[in-house]
C-alpha cells in the first residue's frame, strides 16, 4: 500500500482523458504512447523515442485565449527545455534524413529479393514481396535472435494464423515454410527460411532480421489455374496471380511481423510495404485468377490486366490484436486487388 500523500487514486485515473489531451495538443501525434495502470498508486506513461521528432506542444497564450502558441520541448538531463530556431531546423532535417534512409533501405531489400528469387527461374511467375521495417530498428549491439528464436517466431505466427483457419480460403506461405522452419539458415544479420532449392512445390522465401525487419516473398503463379481448360490460353497472354493465395500472403506477413516484434519487444510502429512483381524484365500483363464455387479457378471477364502493380502500405503496432492484424491484411489485399479492377471480400 502506498504511503499517504504519494501516488494517485487508481479509481480517478482517466486514461482516455490523458490520451485525448495528447491528441489535442501534440503534433505530430505519438501513436506508440501507452499508459499502464492497475491496483498500484502509480500511473506510468511510456513515451518511446519518436522517429517523427520534433513534436510541437500547442496551447493558448496567457493574455489572449484565442491566440494559439506552439513550442518544441526537449529533455536536458532532468529538465525540460524549449528548442531554439536553429535546433528546430536541425531536428526537422534529421527527421527527413531518417525517413529517406528508411525508404532507401526498404527499396534495396525489395530490389535484392526480386533479383534473387527470379534469377534461376525458367518460367515467368508473379511474386508477392512484402517487407516490414520498424520505425526505430534495434541497434546492432542488441542481443541477436538465435536459430531457436527464429523457429519459435515462425511457429507462433503459423499457430496464430491457424486459429483463424475458418476464415481462410487458401493455406499461405507460412504453411509452405513448415518443412524448413526447424532449420533457418544464417544470413547477414538475419535468419533465412527458403524453399527455393526444393523441387515440386511453391517457392517461398522469408527473412527475419535481428533489427526487427521482416521480408516475405512467395510465388503467386504456381498452380494458379490448376485443372482449368483455359490455363494454357491465359498463361500465354501474361503472368497469373492467384487471388486467394495473395490474400493468404497478406495475412501471413502481418502475423509474422507481429510475432517478431513481440519477441524483440519493439516499442515502435512498423511500416509494411507489399507489392506484386513479375519475375521477368519483359513488360507483360498480370492476370488475376479467382476461385469460384465449388472451388474452380477462372479469370474474371471484367478484370483488368495491368502491366504493373503499385506498392501498397499499412502500419502495424507490436501490440496489435488478431482483429487489428486482420484489418491490416485486408487493407493490403484490397489495395492490391483493386488495381485489377476487382473488389475482394475477406
Amino acid at each position: 500500500m502506498a504511503a499517504p500523500g504519494l501516488g494517485i487514486d487508481p479509481d480517478e485515473v482517466n486514461i482516455e482523458q490523458y490520451a485525448q489531451w495528447v491528441r489535442n495538443h501534440l503534433q505530430p501525434y505519438l501513436p506508440d504512447l501507452t499508459f499502464t495502470d492497475g491496483a498500484t498508486s502509480v500511473l506510468v506513461a511510456d513515451i518511446p523515442a519518436s522517429p517523427t521528432a520534433p513534436h510541437l506542444v500547442y496551447g493558448t497564450a496567457a493574455r489572449d485565449k484565442d491566440q494559439q502558441a506552439a513550442v518544441a520541448p526537449y529533455r536536458d538531463r532532468d529538465h525540460t527545455a524549449w528548442m531554439a530556431e536553429r535546433q528546430l531546423e536541425r531536428a526537422y532535417r534529421d527527421r527527413f534524413t531518417r525517413a529517406q534512409h528508411a525508404d532507401d533501405a526498404l527499396q534495396h531489400l525489395f530490389d535484392h529479393t526480386r533479383q534473387m528469387v527470379t534469377a534461376q527461374q525458367e518460367e515467368l511467375p508473379a511474386w508477392f514481396i512484402a517487407a516490414a521495417r520498424p520505425e526505430r530498428p534495434l541497434p546492432r549491439t542488441a542481443v541477436r535472435t538465435t536459430r531457436q528464436d527464429a523457429t519459435a517466431v515462425v511457429t507462433a505466427a503459423r499457430a496464430r494464423i491457424d486459429q483463424q483457419a475458418e476464415s481462410r480460403t487458401a493455406p499461405g506461405p507460412l504453411t509452405g515454410l513448415q518443412v524448413v522452419t526447424d532449420n533457418p539458415r544464417p544470413g547477414l544479420r538475419r535468419w533465412v527460411l527458403s524453399t527455393l532449392s526444393l523441387r515440386g512445390g511453391r517457392e517461398i522465401y522469408a527473412q527475419l532480421h535481428h533489427d526487427g525487419t521482416v521480408l516475405l516473398a512467395a510465388n503467386l503463379s504456381w498452380h494458379a489455374l490448376r485443372n482449368n481448360h483455359r490455363a494454357d490460353e491465359f498463361a500465354s497472354l501474361g503472368v497469373l496471380v492467384h487471388q486467394d493465395y495473395l490474400g493468404a500472403c497478406c495475412h501471413d506477413v502481418c502475423a509474422l511481423t507481429s510475432e517478431l516484434a513481440r519477441h524483440l519487444r519493439l516499442d515502435s510502429g512498423l511500416l509494411l510495404n507489399a507489392a506484386i512483381a513479375a519475375g521477368t524484365s519483359k513488360n507483360v500483363p498480370l492476370i488475376p485468377v479467382v476461385v469460384g464455387f465449388p472451388g474452380f479457378t477462372d479469370v474474371p471477364d471484367h478484370a483488368r490486366h495491368p502491366h504493373k502493380i503499385q506498392p501498397v502500405t499499412t502500419t502495424l503496432l507490436p501490440a496489435d490484436s488478431d482483429q487489428a492484424l486482420k484489418e491490416s491484411a485486408k487493407e493490403l489485399f484490397t489495395d492490391l486487388m483493386n488495381q485489377f479492377g476487382l473488389d475482394p471480400q475477406l
